[in-house]
């Protein structure tokens, strides 16, 4: 059974998922609108390497990558600092985005994958209510599946029928505007806090992080709001004035990027369609990372694709990837989407109330790219006595921490009630429940 498996963008987990499935006999191309030597940005990422042998990609050599830094959180006023504590065996690596292409791109090749580079996708082809293919610059092309691997703002999934049942846009607060930099490193001195992060700085709702390197100082601006470069040029000057390491050159990146930090996709499956990475909304909400997160969902894809005998990849069928990745990953990360959500209805006095009044410590800030759940908030619930006194002292304060516990009952409740099997009505109407604890 020769079937043609169209991966619509490089994304990693497509390409990871194409790789598997290559390797089974598929006959698998990715359409990727960025030229070779251009795909990934021109920075680092972060991401747990773990997610790596998931996908039966092998590690890269150990020259290419680095164990990251433990983060250091700041407030507002930036009066208390929080610092994790990440496990040694939950340590992420950190990696030059480019090579980290290279090296999936590689392993895709060898597995039989074929790539057509700087083709933009355009929108899909549809025919009696399933997906049969992509329209592109360069033509159209048919195939038996469309694994959707083109980001938060997919030509694909922002054009499917609304009859798919396929959610196609963004709502509020559901994505990350994002500037990022390498300036010179101004200074020689050795910085305690060499990964700093700063919740709503300056008072805007966003954050910021300056990371200081051997060869330079990374900045990142992120924002839930859309900025100019004007405004990212502002932002990096009042950073340079409390960080003596950020110079004022520019030597790598200087990008703006969209990332999605929401919920996982309510409905990824179609017929003729799937949808995975960030076109699914794979990242861990609070951080916005999600590579890991796209290379355990290719495992889980490649095997529910390989599974269907019947060759047909219907949403019937492919319902068993949604389900299971679910099970596994989404449910925990929209756990973590309801955390995300009480950020957002914070003031920076009360987050900085929060800070110095011990009510988050290293244990609930210790979020890495391979968080998957709340585990590390239980801490909370377990040392309530003491925490409990400042969160009652302020009522506004209670308030919106009351919210998020009943919204994260929510999500645990109606993540369990996901149908195991496929039934339109049944998955349409679970999607409009979970999606409706997610509106702001």
């Amino acid at each position: 059974m020769n079937k043609n498996i169209i991966i619509a963008g490089g994304g990693h987990g497509g390409i990871a998922a194409g790789a598997l499935l290559a390797k089974n006999g598929f006959n698998v191309t990715v359409y990727e609108k960025n030229s070779r030597e251009n795909m990934g940005y021109d920075w680092t990422d972060i991401f747990a390497p773990n997610a790596l042998s998931v996908a039966g990609i092998p590690m890269p050599d150990k020259s290419l990558y680095e164990y990251k830094t433990d983060m250091t959180f700041y407030s507002t006023n930036e009066k208390k600092a929080i610092r994790q504590r990440v496990p040694e065996d939950e340590l992420e690596i950190k990696m030059e985005r480019r090579d980290i292409y290279n090296h999936i791109i590689s392993f895709a090749e060898k597995c039989g994958v074929k790539f057509v580079y700087s083709c933009n996708i355009e929108k899909p082809i549809s025919k009696n209510g399933r997906v049969i293919g992509i329209k592109t610059d360069k033509g159209d092309f048919y195939g038996d599946l469309i694994i959707d691997a083109c980001g938060c703002n997919s030509p694909v999934r922002t054009n499917l029928n609304h009859g798919l049942g396929v959610q196609n846009q963004m709502g509020a607060f559901e994505r990350f505007y994002v500037y990022r930099a390498f300036y010179n490193k101004a200074t020689e001195k050795e910085i305690e806090d060499k990964y700093k992060v700063c919740l709503f700085p300056d008072n805007v709702l966003g954050i910021g992080w300056v990371a200081t390197e051997d060869e330079y100082t990374d900045l990142l601006i992120g924002r839930f709001e859309p900025f100019t470069p004007e405004e990212a040029k502002e932002s990096a000057e009042k950073f340079r004035q409390r960080n003596e390491s950020l110079g004022t050159d520019v030597v790598r990146g200087g990008q703006f990027v969209q990332i999605p930090v929401r919920h996982t996709l309510s409905v990824m499956v179609a017929d003729g369609y799937v949808a995975i990475g960030d076109a699914a909304f794979m990242t861990v909400p609070i951080i916005g990372s999600g590579i890991a997160n796209s290379f355990k969902a290719a495992k889980i894809l490649a095997d529910a694709i390989i599974d269907d005998v019947s060759g047909e990849y219907t949403a019937k069928s492919l319902w068993k990837y949604q389900y299971n990745y679910y099970k596994a990953l989404g449910s925990g990360l929209s756990q973590l989407a309801t955390v995300k959500l009480l950020l957002t209805r914070l003031t920076p006095n009360e987050l900085d109330y929060i800070f110095e009044n011990d009510i988050l410590t290293w244990r609930e800030m210790t979020i890495t790219a391979n968080s998957t759940s709340l585990k590390s908030f239980i801490h909370i619930a377990s040392d309530m006595p003491k925490r409990g006194i400042a969160i009652v002292k302020d009522k506004a304060l209670l308030k919106k921490l009351l919210g998020v516990g009943e919204d994260i009952a929510k999500v645990v409740a109606v993540c369990l009630s996901m149908p195991k099997a496929y039934d339109k009505e049944r998955v349409y109407k679970w999607a409009k429940k979970y999606d409706n604890i997610f509106k702001v």
